[in-house]
């Protein structure tokens, strides 16, 4: 009997396999967009068993879990971690056809060198074997980067973030380049003033600075993004639930923000102008710097209260929210553009609605010499499967330059997701090579298709974000 996963898996003629093995196989992976933490790189953790390693903080697995039925105490609760990695191998024969099969399959396999099956039959065997690995020197956090040949990772940080993980990872001798990005999503979220102040308090800190008017916050802000940049950074990132372009005027902005600051609940004509002139300023700190731009829309978060005062956020109670995109996006992007002020920007939407939104929103933007100036990215979150990168691929080929793409990324939290790398580009590779087989692209080209497979994987992104 074949293995599972092989290695011409998911490639299904002779095109995609010389696309993948010949090009795509040996690129290096740029994770510019992750959600690791720092601490763990420079300590370089040693994971316990590979429940810790891999359940530990994956909400993917948790929802899985949870619709099979699995009670929490399972899942985040207080069970051992052996009976916590059975209920998962209980769960994942129910979960075939959903990504998180695939991506099981590809981390035992390419990560401990395990072909068989996870299922109850074989979870004792499959855990007591991850374990004997994870116990290596090798299979430690820094060592699982290395092995899955991961040149850079971009964590997610918030402008009151120390950094000084990053400062050790910087000056040891670990190979792989770990660098921040700025996600200042609590410098907006406004819509609890008794959170928001305490959150400006630790600003307040961070930055060594009072912060009593709307002036002062940018200058706090300023401060940290110029020490962000110091240490590498080169992106910024923005979960929004939609795009905000409201009007305003900085007399506006001073007056909300006395308000909010004072403690007094803002309306929601408020809140949205306030969220478009912070928008706008931050974005223009981003331009000042040469920074990439990212914005993830479409989000609506931490739906089950009950759950949430018993488990915070991150806890897999996300869904997709359905916020209209299209006359905000515009208008936010068209206000930098006007004000020459429009750094490189990268869309992202979780409703499928809105993809040929953004990678027609991104074409508005596009000009010359920056090559792909506003990109549309990559398959996210509930989107980030087979069916969703292979439409997220066939919509930016139809309406956008592929070849101009800057590839995939992981958004996780655990150092075993690299294989996903591997399952975009075997996607990737077989749907140009039926396309070449086809006769939809010309045989004779493989060897540019074959660089253009290269460069999305790994050569773009690189050159995109001046890594």
């Amino acid at each position: 009997m074949s293995k599972f996963i092989g290695e011409d898996f998911m490639l299904e003629n002779d095109a995609a396999r010389e696309l993948y093995h010949e090009h795509a196989a040996r690129m290096p992976i740029i994770d510019y967009h992750c959600h690791l933490v720092p601490q763990m790189i420079a300590e370089n953790r040693r994971f316990g068993n590979i429940t810790e390693a891999w359940l530990g903080g994956d909400h993917y697995k948790w929802r899985a879990m949870r619709a099979n039925g699995v009670e929490e105490a399972y899942i985040t609760g207080d069970k051992s971690d052996w009976e916590k990695f059975e209920k998962w191998a209980g769960t994942l024969p129910y979960a075939m056809r959903n990504p998180l099969y695939h991506w099981t399959h590809l981390e035992l396999a390419r990560i401990f060198g395990i072909d068989e099956v996870l299922s109850p039959r074989t979870a004792r065997e499959i855990y007591e074997a991850c374990n004997a690995r994870l116990a290596e020197p090798g299979f430690r956090a820094q060592g699982l980067m290395t092995r899955c040949n991961v040149e850079v990772v971009c964590t997610t940080d918030d402008p009151v973030d120390s950094l000084e993980y990053h400062r050790c990872i910087a000056e040891s001798s670990f190979g792989t380049k770990v660098l921040p990005a700025w996600r200042p999503d609590k410098a907006t979220a406004v819509s609890d003033p008794e959170a928001y102040n305490a959150y400006l308090d630790r600003l307040e800190a961070a930055a060594d600075m009072s912060i009593g008017t709307y002036e002062e916050l940018l200058d706090a802000l300023h401060v940290r993004h110029d020490f962000f940049d110091r240490m590498g950074c080169r992106l910024s990132d923005h979960g929004l639930g939609g795009f905000v372009a409201a009007d305003y005027t900085e007399s506006d902005l001073m007056q909300i923000f006395a308000k909010v600051r004072g403690g007094t609940a803002l309306t929601a004509g408020e809140t949205a102008k306030f969220q478009s002139g912070l928008l706008f300023d931050l974005a223009l700190m981003d331009d000042e710097s040469g920074w990439t731009q990212q914005y993830h829309v479409g989000a609506i978060r931490n739906n089950n209260s009950r759950m949430f005062d018993r488990l915070g956020p991150d806890a897999g109670y996300d869904s997709i929210g359905e916020e209209p995109c299209a006359a905000a996006g515009n208008r936010f992007l068209d206000r930098l553009a006007r004000a020459g002020k429009l750094s490189k920007t990268i869309l992202y939407n979780l409703h499928p609605k809105d993809t040929e939104v953004l990678i027609t929103m991104a074409g508005n933007f596009n000009e010359g010499p920056t090559v792909g100036k506003v990109q549309y990215g990559a398959a996210w979150w509930f989107l980030d499967q087979e069916d969703g990168m292979t439409k997220q691929l066939n919509a930016l080929s139809s309406l956008g330059l592929l070849g101009r793409f800057v590839g995939m990324l992981t958004d996780s939290r655990s150092f075993l997701s690299y294989p996903r790398h591997e399952y975009f580009r075997r996607i990737l590779c077989n749907l140009l090579g039926r396309d070449v087989e086809s006769g939809r692209l010309p045989r004779s080209e493989m060897a540019w298709i074959g660089r253009m497979v290269e460069d999305i994987s790994y050569h773009n992104a690189k050159n995109y974000f001046g890594f």
